[in-house]
């Protein structure tokens, strides 16, 4: 069976209230304080010189903060600039000249407790200078990585904090998302190549059933291409199944996926299609995990879908709570056909360490890419990429920055977490492969496409001896698919 493409971006009911705000930091006031002599001061002068101390550097901070504040509106009011990005990049700061400034300001930053918030607001405010939201790929996805930074930089009590961390709405999150997913094959390559392997499990089993545990619905957008595909199985005396238990947001996000997948659904009559949401919040509560050993019956094929973002590891629960070392026990015990895992590239945690300058780095290698390939995928001047890139793109990029730790401790990679909890890497067959590549082919928007080879434009490859399949930017990884099965006990 080949998969079928169709995409439903409806964006209607889009009153879904969304939490997605970044953990914040807890962080000491940012002081410059001074070395007391205890042996000549009594302690009411004690005292009553810290508090003097406390208030004059207390007040020298802000003025310091409100600076650099003043010098970011000045950035932001680029956004009405007529100029072309050649333009700008003779006015602001060439790319190499631009990472040069972001580096700094991130290492200024990271040691701001040793050596003060001095150089780490004069770094930014030059980087504030040479960068634009307008301006070319380096320059808008250094701005973003500069916001980031001044929010890090700082305490959560600042008054200031909110306004940097502020979230886009649930109306703007879910435009993002849509035209990001209509104009790159991003989003596409990774639900389509997965949903491929699904069904190839599905035929190998030969059942009439199909169960999918989405681990992150999102919003629903990977699941029509099944609905379509298996519908195409179906036919009035031997009817296909489909069940779908999908993990959410709210419950208001989810109600909007059931009423939009079931309304597509019924365009199928040989096809039964069955939809049940559940909190993400509670994944790992003890009555949602055996209710998903109960949901399990005899005679279907069960896939479990796992989409990972590292960048949102260390901030959000949506992923880390959700595969804690029980959910991926109960998987296991489910005794699923396959586990498809969509892996965004892009964290430190890809070489095994956390600490904040190597995170910061991997990440903007992963972004830059990002950006760029938006160039090819929508005009200059366009204010759906404007979109995609504050409020999809730079909200994830404050999301890692913001959460990010600072250890230099070896971390798991989510292959030897995988092995460890009893599954195995299955290759993925020749037609996932070619599915990908056709895919690409049609969704490049004319940018170049290169299958397996070193520079040019977005390009699919194989990994781990083809039990994964990427989808790339020149030479960086974007996104990556591979399927696991159940091999041993825990």
């Amino acid at each position: 069976m080949e998969l079928t493409i169709s995409i439903i971006t409806d964006n209607s009911s889009m009153d879904m209230k969304r939490n997605n705000f970044p953990r914040k930091r807890k962080q000491m006031p940012l002081t410059i304080r001074k070395n007391w002599d205890t042996e000549s001061d009594s302690d009411d002068e004690m005292i009553s010189k810290h508090n003097n101390s406390f208030r004059v550097s207390e007040a020298s901070n802000e003025s310091k903060i409100f600076s650099l504040l003043q010098q970011r509106e000045k950035m932001l009011k680029l956004q009405t600039s007529s100029m072309i990005p050649n333009q700008q990049e003779g006015k602001l700061g060439g790319g190499i000249h631009v990472i040069h400034l972001l580096l700094l300001a991130a290492k200024a930053v990271n040691n701001v407790q040793q050596k003060g918030i001095g150089l780490a607001v004069r770094t930014l405010i030059d980087l504030f200078q040479s960068v634009s939201l307008k301006g070319d790929s380096i320059q808008r996805v250094a701005a973003y990585f500069a916001d980031a930074l001044v929010a890090r930089l700082l305490t959560v009590e600042s008054p200031f904090f909110d306004t940097i961390m502020k979230s886009p709405t649930a109306e703007e999150e879910l435009f993002a998302f849509t035209e990001l997913y209509k104009v790159s094959p991003f989003y596409q390559f990774a639900h389509f190549t997965a949903n491929q392997a699904i069904l190839e499990a599905f035929e190998d089993h030969n059942h009439l059933t199909l169960h999918v545990i989405d681990f992150d619905i999102c919003y629903g957008f990977q699941w029509p291409s099944l609905i379509q595909s298996l519908s195409e199985r179906s036919s009035p005396t031997n009817r296909v199944s489909l069940k779908i238990t999908g993990f959410g947001r709210s419950l208001e996000e989810l109600q909007v996926i059931e009423a939009r997948l079931s309304s597509f659904a019924k365009g199928f009559r040989n096809l039964v299609f069955e939809f049940r949401g559940m909190l993400s919040q509670g994944c790992n509560n003890e009555n949602n995990l055996e209710f998903l050993r109960l949901r399990r019956k005899k005679n279907e094929t069960l896939a479990i879908n796992i989409i990972f973002n590292p960048n949102m590891v260390r901030g959000s629960t949506r992923f880390i709570n959700s595969m804690s070392s029980e959910t991926l026990r109960v998987i296991h015990s489910l005794d699923p056909s396959i586990v498809t895992m969509v892996e965004k590239e892009g964290s430190s945690g890809r070489n095994g360490y956390q600490n904040f300058l190597g995170t910061l780095m991997e990440s903007l290698h992963y972004y830059a890419a990002m950006f760029d390939s938006l160039d090819d995928c929508l005009p200059y001047g366009s204010i759906k990429r404007l979109s995609i890139e504050k409020n999809h793109l730079g909200k994830e990029i404050k999301d890692v920055i913001i959460n990010c730790g600072d250890s230099d401790n070896k971390s798991e990679t989510w292959k030897s977490r995988m092995e460890r909890h009893g599954f195995e890497g299955i290759k993925l067959s020749s037609k996932c492969l070619i599915q990908a590549k056709l895919l690409l082919k049609l969704r490049s928007h004319g940018s170049p496409v290169y299958f397996g080879r070193e520079n040019g434009g977005f390009r699919v490859f194989e990994k781990d001896d083809g039990k994964g399949i990427s989808l790339g930017w020149q030479h960086r990884r974007l996104i990556t698919i591979s399927a696991w099965k159940v091999v041993n006990s825990v």
